[in-house]
């Protein structure tokens, strides 16, 4: 595993090099500190904290305060790693000033190291205004959990079936929206594998597949889906490679056991007073 610090050139050449990129979203310390020494590239402090963290249906709730403070936490965790912070729902979409103040705000205060926000040719310009300030961007389209409402739900997007005239054409375009306003790369989540290669053949700024198959630049998935963290069914494109979940249950279950029957803790975990010596008797003097 290479140890050297990854940044934002250095993902630019893994994309020209053919090298795949690896991202994993994480919201705190200890679990940033084991992504980046199990060698992922960057990792996401997303938005989804909201549903994974807070228990949300959706992203929606999740405030720039909170990300900063889960931003700060993974930061400190790693040492190898890209941090990206994402700009939650309401930070910029209202006014392009106001979307350069909280990108620099994930910056100053949560310590990341780059931004990501949802949208294409809507966002496009916030976007330039972002990456003019030297703040590097990461965007977001296909299924863009923000527009859960619009979208009615969590579904696939740019499908030729079933989907709305122009829907696939419209992802297209906010791929190619998005690499001219200055974004460094670009999360393509939930759409067709072959509309995702035709993307990533296209662009010269990496991508960063979620449900989008196997031919983007990078893959990110969420930390709590890869680890088996969550009680729910993971989504299809997640794959579980580990049931922390189970184990966790499982270990807690024994230690409340232990507890009620006594059992825990035993001396091995427990302090003793020290053993009281007599002073010495004082001499007499001669």
């Amino acid at each position: 595993m290479e140890t050297q610090k990854v940044t934002v050139p250095g993902l630019l050449r893994a994309k020209s090099k053919g090298e795949p990129i690896v991202a994993v979203t994480a919201y705190d310390f200890p679990f940033a500190r084991i992504a980046d020494e199990a060698g992922v590239d960057f990792i996401l402090v997303g938005d989804s904290l909201g549903m994974v963290v807070q228990g949300n249906e959706t992203t929606l709730p999740v405030t720039m305060d909170e990300v900063i403070y889960h931003s700060r936490m993974v930061a400190r965790g790693r040492r190898r790693a890209l941090i990206v912070a994402d700009m939650p729902f309401g930070s910029y979409q209202v006014d392009a000033r106001d979307a350069v103040e909280n990108a620099s705000r994930l910056i100053k205060e949560g310590a990341a190291e780059a931004v990501k926000l949802e949208g294409g040719e809507a966002v496009a310009d916030t976007i330039r205004r972002i990456a003019a300030v030297d703040i590097p961007v990461v965007g977001h389209i296909g299924l863009t959990p923000q527009s859960v409402h619009r979208m009615g739900g969590h579904k696939v997007q740019g499908r030729r079936r079933g989907s709305a005239p122009g829907q696939r054409d419209r992802v297209l375009s906010d791929a190619m929206a998005v690499e001219d306003a200055g974004a460094f790369a670009v999360v393509l989540e939930g759409i067709p594998a072959d509309l995702a290669a035709e993307i990533t053949d296209r662009l010269s700024i990496p991508t960063i597949g979620i449900g989008a198959g196997p031919q983007c630049d990078g893959q990110i998935l969420v930390l709590h889906d890869v680890l088996g963290l969550c009680d729910s069914l993971a989504p299809k494109f997640a794959k579980k490679y580990a049931d922390l979940w189970k184990d966790a249950r499982g270990a807690l279950a024994a230690y409340a056991g232990e507890v009620r029957e006594r059992a825990f803790p035993t001396a091995a975990h427990s302090f003793q007073s020290l053993q009281t010596v007599p002073d010495p008797p004082i001499a007499a003097e001669g």
